[in-house]
């Protein structure tokens, strides 16, 4: 009998355009093959061997018939291909519309809100490149104090300060205000709270204290100097009923969020949520929670696939990130019990070789993996993104009312 979930999200990691991709403009998007073409092959030996080159033609990842591992592809049912959107789906959530977005700016009725209400004049207003907009506006910032505001093609309303100049609790506070504005028909997926350090001082604006929290791992340097910390915080819309988290939290088991997990579903259903500074760093509290929780879940999303490399279109720099992932997994492996089930998936696409830099309407890998389990079985094409919460669900004597469960074919 199963006890524990270990679900990892490889944030972007698409694997070829859904049949409504078109309408979302990401015809012919495909984060993982588009990837290995462009590089002329890629060598994930350890995902390999759980079979993800069996899930479709990706030069240089081989179709093993013996592969260690299940294996499949999954559809996203929900309309979108947001990071809320995706993972609330995995949990058991069908939204029939997408967010909005805002690709000319926030109406003034948002902007003239949030000014009166945080008491400051925001800068940009429009959709841009983070560490672009950073550039472009950071010395203005500094000199009035104002924050940063822009969106993307996704459904995010952002918010970039200096750390000299809004305190990183002073941003959350702003993000938090701006979360309370934006329901209701202006109810964007996530509001994004963007610190940042560097550029040119940031003399008396405030008292802001001393720079901290730089790391290698700092998430992007705009060309002015200025540069993102770890720091960033989602404040995400709560789910619009119980998700499987809830319902393994109210039956009394561990659920433990690592990375931005928690912040996605607003604080609900999490046991326990852990912020992460890379993805090295998610990893290496991921072992850490197989090494001391036995049951439950533990879920996790691994950031820096999209947000560094898909985003950017740096095709290298994600497989450099593949081979760092595939390098953790033995170990992550071995610290495995009869008792586990290892879920590898992603929440939607973020094509690095196509000429956007938005996320991309994707099918989704789903690689399963446990001691007790049969490997070698094809899973095929999931109809939802909820048969992964569903099978999850099964494992740990829950019932999800939504996505069909997969446990019967690989127990």
């Amino acid at each position: 009998m199963l006890s524990r979930s270990i679900i990892i999200v490889l944030d972007s990691l698409g694997v070829g355009a859904l049949p409504d991709a078109a309408t979302y403009g990401d015809a012919g998007s495909d984060t993982l093959g588009n990837m290995a073409r462009a590089l002329g092959g890629l060598t994930l030996p350890n995902l390999e061997a759980l079979g993800l080159g069996n899930i479709g033609d990706f030069p240089g990842i081989a179709k093993r018939p013996d592969a260690l591992g299940s294996f499949g592809r999954m559809a996203e049912a929900s309309a979108g291909k947001d990071t809320t959107t995706g993972h609330w789906e995995m949990m058991g959530i069908r939204l029939d519309r997408p967010f909005p977005t805002y690709p000319d700016g926030f109406p003034a009725e948002v902007m003239d809100a949030f000014s009166k209400a945080t008491g400051r004049k925001a800068l940009g207003n429009r959709a841009a490149s983070g560490t672009g907009i950073i550039a472009e506006l950071g010395a203005e910032h500094l000199r009035t104090g104002s924050p940063i505001v822009y969106t993307s093609a996704d459904s995010v309303f952002q918010i970039a300060a200096h750390k000299d100049v809004i305190p990183l609790e002073e941003l959350y506070r702003i993000c938090g205000v701006a979360r309370e504005i934006l329901t209701g028909p202006h109810g964007v997926g996530r509001v994004i709270a963007r610190p940042f350090v560097g550029g040119p001082s940031a003399g008396s604006a405030t008292d802001g204290g001393p720079r901290q929290g730089l790391t290698r791992a700092s998430l992007g340097t705009a060309p002015a100097g200025f540069v993102r910390t770890h720091e960033r915080r989602d404040f995400s819309l709560a789910p619009p009923e119980p998700t499987l988290l809830d319902l393994a939290k109210e039956a009394g088991l561990p659920v433990i969020g690592i990375g931005k997990i928690g912040e996605i579903f607003a604080g609900r259903g999490v046991t326990e949520s852990t912020h992460t500074e890379s993805n090295a760093d998610g990893m290496r509290k991921t072992l850490d929670a197989v090494g001391r929780v036995s049951s439950g879940i533990i879920f996790t999303n691994l950031v820096e696939f999209d947000m560094l490399y898909g985003h950017r279109n740096d095709p290298a720099g994600y497989y450099r990130a593949l081979r760092e992932f595939d390098d953790w997994l033995p170990s992550c492996i071995a610290a495995m019990g009869a008792g586990d089930m290892l879920v590898i998936t992603a929440d939607h696409g973020c094509d690095p070789t196509t000429p956007s830099t938005d996320h991309s309407r994707e099918y989704v890998p789903v690689l399963v993996y446990g001691p007790g389990l049969r490997p070698g079985v094809s899973l095929g094409t999931r109809a939802s993104f909820s048969d992964l919460g569903a099978t999850v669900a099964e494992v740990l004597g829950l019932r999800l009312s939504w996505g069909r469960s997969f446990y019967g074919a690989i127990a």
